[in-house]
């Protein structure tokens, strides 16, 4: 499968259409819980859009949107910090960090080489020294854990669970 890999650092309404698109199939399965359905995703985007260093990856094949990934730079008073279950060690990432956010590929195209493409797309050309995400433990019975240990993260603490999501293993890598 050849995917055309495309770089956004806005959110135009052609864009936001096809990241969605690609979001509800490879989420289809999970869309009736709270923190996965369109609304919640589409609030998490605009934030994350809004954020400083916003950079989104689409991968196309045929002109169609089939895979993406896309994060955002995390300073070291970010928020996004507070979320963590133990407090940053002396070993832990060093803000500034690219955050990424979101990774997915449509159930055709995995297995194909796509996610890891779009994954070091968005990597490629970030000034970050690291990359941190947060992947539910437990998704696809600890394979897509499994996966980023492959592509080289590491855990190294969690996120709380709360009302709306599992307790989130945070993993972290160098960018190159």
């Amino acid at each position: 499968m050849s995917v055309e890999l495309r770089h956004h650092t806005a959110l135009s309404p052609v864009v936001r259409r096809d990241l969605l698109d690609v979001y509800a199939e490879v989420r289809a399965p999970l869309l009736h819980l709270a923190n996965y359905g369109l609304a919640a995703f589409t609030e998490r985007l605009g934030l994350h859009a809004a954020g400083p260093g916003f950079e989104l990856v689409l991968g196309y094949d045929g002109g169609r949107a089939v895979g993406y990934a896309y994060g955002n730079t995390v300073e070291a008073r970010d928020p996004y910090w507070k979320r963590m279950a133990e407090p940053l060690s002396e070993d832990g990432p060093r803000a500034p960090v690219l955050a990424l956010r979101e990774i997915g590929v449509r159930p055709a195209w995995r297995g194909t080489g796509t996610a890891r493409r779009v994954h070091d797309a968005l990597l490629a050309g970030r000034g970050e020294e690291r990359v941190v995400l947060m992947v539910n433990p437990l998704a696809g019975d600890g394979k897509v854990l499994r996966l980023y240990e492959g592509w080289g993260y590491r855990a190294f603490n969690a996120q709380a669970a709360s009302a709306h999501s599992p307790r989130l293993t945070v993993m972290v890598r160098p960018t190159r």
